[in-house]
């Protein structure tokens, strides 16, 4: 394992070093030492490398995430994960507002509380939170899934597209043109191997609800005027 101490190298040099990293490299495991909630650590990965930091971050830590696996052993700041491709983020910790914000593709994994915007205008991510969520998440969701064993807040899917929301606790509200949906066996089934991706064994997909696009917002119709 390569370590890298953050009181000793500077922050750009650390990056500049992950972004050499090609497939078939043989340094795959990274050690971040000393974060000091700095912002912007391990952004723009492009290698199947796993990069361990060991502390709380700020800003965006893993955003553009591509092919990597990056473990926060702490919370994390504004934006962890945003416009993640694939690869895995786990932040062991919790996570401020938009976490997972615009997300493409991967798995991010929460293990404690998200706050805000949670998920916020996702596009094929899938985000597992372990603890509760604040208000807005899920906001524009086009595509991907938000999984959440605790609680949501306010306004959860606001204005969202075909993205599947799972919740296992209470739902302060729902948002614009997002409803309560069934959950049909391919449902039960999905949630069970995005769980067991995340390591959560202990749960049961018979103690969430699914909730998605009432599809009346799609396009503008005079009879859902004020629903905008």
């Amino acid at each position: 394992m390569r370590s890298i101490d953050l009181t000793k190298t500077p922050l750009r040099e650390l990056n500049a070093s992950l972004h050499e990293q090609k497939d078939g490299t043989n340094e795959t495991d990274w050690e971040v030492l000393n974060p000091r909630g700095q912002h912007a650590i391990a952004v723009g990965l492009d290698a199947p490398v796993t990069v361990t930091v060991r502390g709380s971050v700020g800003y965006y830590v893993a955003g553009m995430n591509k092919h990597a696996t990056v473990i926060v052993e702490g919370s994390a700041g504004p934006g962890a994960a945003e416009n993640m491709m694939s690869g895995k983020v786990v932040v062991r910790g919790d996570a401020s507002q938009y976490a997972g914000a615009t997300g493409r593709g991967g798995l991010l994994v929460i293990e404690g509380n998200a706050s805000s915007r949670c998920g916020i205008s996702m596009k094929g991510i899938d985000i597992v939170v372990k603890g509760n969520i604040g208000h807005m998440s899920a906001f524009m969701a086009q595509s991907g899934s938000l999984v959440v064993l605790g609680n949501a807040g306010d306004a959860l899917g606001d204005s969202i597209y075909e993205a599947r929301l799972y919740v296992r606790g209470s739902v302060k509200s729902l948002g614009a043109d997002c409803i309560e949906k069934e959950m049909r066996p391919e449902h039960h089934e999905a949630l069970a191997a995005l769980l067991a991706k995340a390591g959560v064994t202990d749960v049961k997909t018979s103690e969430f609800k699914r909730y998605g696009s009432a599809r009346k917002l799609y396009t503008f119709n005079i009879d859902n005027a004020d629903a905008y």
